[in-house]
């Protein structure tokens, strides 16, 4: 077992999971039977899809994020696979776009209207004819825009360039040939420039996607992988799978060395799969059992023990599936720092269950929503094909904040003027050119510098009218009330603008970023 430290220190030590209230749930929902090991669900601020029973055929629903309640039993289905589905997933820079694939070896690209759907969909955007047998799993490329993974039952993962205006598509661009049975899971690391996948054959591979060759490969004779897990930029893979006694495992792995596990660690005799989910925001990890009502969580970190053990959340209601809402979709204001949609076949039930970090504070909670990954692409197909690797575009969950809309537009260049220290503070190592820099962000830095004075001009005034050093003292005590609430109220007004001037901050930081990441391509 692992160590649990008796103390700790963390932010995320008493996160607690709340289970939404019944209104809030999406009932009467027919979940699929199939027995393939998926989460047979997939979600974003706009929609929730998750796959259905049908007959003559594969299908799933889409139900806008906001229509809960009981669901009407002639919904109108995304009804155009010829076999059972087996995986969907959201297009992560279109909330409107959704991949399926199907026991009928073909990935199909949907298109889903705005508006609530009154009738049946059949036709796909676009379809994607290349394995020769029924595909398991598909996977977005979490920077470059309309790329897709698809793996099938003919040992192959295809890559698919979606950035073109053919609707039937039957060449991918590029098909990786290194397996020599089923994957079971792939998972990308930050940037999309390595793929680890789990194989039925027992091994865990790190393939470099555009060059078709293996990495790393290693396999250990107590862990039977099934699913495993790139953590974000620490290096590190994690697995689940089972030991040699048929145990439910959980391992951490080396990315540079997979010939044995840095961490191993049985949990229990139940014969369920268990789903890894990890968010890199937050370094959490959840670990989502399927056939069980819980869900545990854990902590990551750099440094030995690496795993530790937070809490579990439990629940009589066996999951089916499981569906993870996107960092943009979550209510900061409750301090949510995940959401699960939990498939409840047995009910023909979704149950939203919320991880809430309990604090005191209505305020925006800066310390547990770090900058997370933008709507954007980073980079476009071809940029991706070409070899030019790219992080994921930033933005901040602050409510008002202005998100990334697209990668910025450089204009004419002028020096650059103390901008070294400021981008080496954003992390991955990358930097400005020392000697040149975009005038919008000169003039973002005027702005910010007319917006300094302007508080300093303000604060020493109350609004009573008088200057903080020329209020005549108290001499009652009703007087000294009324200058303690009058304080309070100056205090009050004072966090606001220090609060408007951090996000004026963060928001030219971002931008400084993004730009830094755009220079280096040039």
């Amino acid at each position: 077992m692992s160590w649990h430290p008796q103390y700790r220190s963390s932010k995320f030590r008493h996160v607690y999971g709340k289970a939404a209230s019944k209104d809030k749930c999406y009932d009467c929902v027919p979940i699929t039977r199939n027995v393939h090991d998926n989460h047979f669900c997939a979600v974003n601020p706009s929609f929730i899809a998750v796959v259905t029973e049908c007959a003559g055929g594969g299908a799933f629903l889409v139900i806008p994020i906001k229509q809960t309640g009981k669901l009407d039993p002639h919904y109108p289905k995304i009804c155009g696979h010829r076999g059972n589905v087996l995986d969907i997933k959201w297009n992560p820079f279109n909330d409107f776009v959704i991949a399926s694939c199907s026991e009928d070896t073909t990935v199909k690209i949907w298109d889903i209207p705005n508006q609530l759907l009154n009738r049946n969909i059949t036709t796909p955007k676009k379809e994607l004819l290349g394995h020769a047998r029924r595909v398991g799993l598909i996977e977005w490329h979490p920077t470059a825009d309309n790329i897709l993974f698809s793996s099938g039952y003919d040992y192959k993962i295809m890559i698919w360039n979606l950035d073109v205006e053919d609707a039937v598509l039957s060449k991918p661009v590029k098909i990786l040939d290194t397996h020599k049975d089923v994957v079971l899971s792939m998972s990308f690391n930050t940037d999309g420039s390595l793929l680890a996948t789990a194989c039925r054959d027992r091994k865990i591979r790190v393939i470099d996607p555009r060059a078709g060759t293996v990495l790393q490969e290693g396999s250990y004779k107590s862990h039977k992988v099934n699913k495993v897990l790139f953590l974000g930029n620490m290096k590190k893979l994690f697995s689940t799978g089972t030991s040699c006694w048929n145990n439910r495992q959980i391992a951490l792995w080396d990315q540079n060395d997979l010939s044995v596990p840095l961490l191993e660690e049985d949990l229990d005799g139940s014969s369920g799969l268990l789903f890894p989910i990890y968010d890199s925001d937050t370094h959490m990890l959840y670990v989502v059992g399927k056939g069980d009502g819980n869900i545990r969580y854990y902590e990551i970190s750099p440094e030995k023990p690496y795993l530790n053990y937070l809490m579990e959340y439990r629940s009589h209601s066996p999951q089916k599936g499981i569906g993870m809402m996107p960092k943009r979709g979550l209510d900061v204001a409750a301090c949510e720092i995940f959401r699960f949609y939990k498939l409840i076949p047995t009910k023909s039930l979704i149950e939203p269950i919320s991880m809430i970090v309990p604090r005191r504070s209505e305020s925006y909670q800066e310390d547990i929503y770090p900058l997370t990954a933008a709507a954007q692409p980073a980079l476009t197909a071809q940029e991706w094909l070409n070899g030019i690797n790219k992080g994921p575009l930033l933005v901040s969950l602050r409510p008002g904040s202005e998100a990334v809309n697209s990668p910025p537009q450089f204009l004419e260049p002028e020096p650059l003027l103390k901008t070294t220290d400021l981008s080496q503070q954003q992390g991955g190592g990358q930097r400005m050119p020392e000697k040149q820099k975009p005038r919008e962000i000169e003039d973002g830095r005027r702005r910010l510098k007319v917006e300094e004075k302007l508080p300093t001009n303000e604060q020493t005034c109350l609004s009573n009218g008088f200057g903080i050093f020329e209020c005549p003292p108290p001499k009652t005590e009703n007087e000294l009330l009324q200058m303690y609430y009058r304080q309070q109220e100056e205090i009050r007004r004072l966090r606001e603008l220090l609060i408007q001037r951090d996000v004026q901050i963060k928001q030219l930081e971002l931008e400084l970023r993004n730009l830094c990441m755009d220079t280096d391509n040039y």
